[in-house]
């Protein structure tokens, strides 16, 4: 038994980590997971053989770290420069009621300046996602035994993401909205929207009248794409894909869990 404790409580740390930006200077905006889960530093450690029963502390530490693990993976990829704009999976496009006026721009050869356009969307969304680590650190401090559980336990790939869609996605669109909506007009992008959505809507010829809140539309594509990636990384640590099963501790928990299908 006071084996079995010492590995529990050493084994509380998830990796935390982020880029050195071009300045050299270090930035960490999730190190405040860690503290959540009692860490103070990066920990690989090596996988142990799992166990046939785990503890309640040991399922909420387990379900955690993992997803702290796949919070910080999806914030660091999404948030670099073509984190949204090079990946296909959550590229934002033009709003799909602005497709006409696509397609008319770039019938007249303005095919660059809507590249240009979607480029702008796409970074609005990567400088967002930067601030995501506060609102998923309230959502984790408030998760309970029973929710680790059925996290866990559930039939579905992504009840982890599932789980964080429920509690954080009203937060963050409170969070993401006032740095989209500055991110858009560092360019005047939306002043360009108005003029432009404004100009298309005069046509005699128009049917549909464009009234796309660029603002909304760029911070709900940016959750969903955020989650998108979440549910990507959760897949890797229930699957063990590459490893993903970092630590003693999500070893133990999710080769509990593989053992109870």
């Amino acid at each position: 038994m006071k084996t079995r404790n010492i590995l529990v409580l050493s084994l509380i740390s998830i990796p935390l980590f982020w880029g050195i930006e071009a300045s050299g200077q270090t930035k960490n905006p999730l190190s405040s997971l860690g503290r959540i889960l009692g860490t103070k530093s990066p920990s690989n450690t090596k996988q142990q053989g799992t166990t046939n029963t785990i503890t309640q502390t040991e399922a909420i530490t387990g379900i955690k770290q993992a997803l702290s693990n796949g919070l910080t993976n999806s914030i660091n990829t999404l948030s670099v420069k073509d984190g949204f704009l090079g990946n296909a999976a959550v590229k934002i496009l033009m709003p799909k009621e602005a497709q006409q006026i696509e397609k008319t721009l770039r019938s007249l050869g303005m095919g660059s300046l809507c590249d240009k356009f979607v480029v702008s969307l796409n970074r609005a969304a990567e400088s967002a996602v930067k601030e995501a680590a506060p609102v998923f650190v309230s959502a984790l401090s408030q998760m309970t035994v029973t929710d680790a559980f059925n996290i866990l336990l559930g039939s579905e790939q992504d009840a982890a993401t599932s789980f964080f869609k429920r509690t954080t996605s009203t937060a963050l669109a409170s969070k993401f909205s006032p740095i989209v909506e500055s991110a858009l007009g560092k360019n005047n992008v939306s002043g360009y929207w108005t003029q432009l959505t404004s100009a298309y809507n005069n046509l005699p010829l128009s049917r549909e009248k464009v009234n796309t809140d660029l603002n909304a539309y760029v911070t709900q594509r940016a959750i969903e794409g955020l989650f998108v990636q979440v549910a990507t990384e959760e897949i890797k640590i229930r699957q063990n894909i590459v490893g993903s099963r970092n630590s003693n501790i999500l070893n133990d928990v999710f080769g509990w869990v593989d053992k109870q299908k």
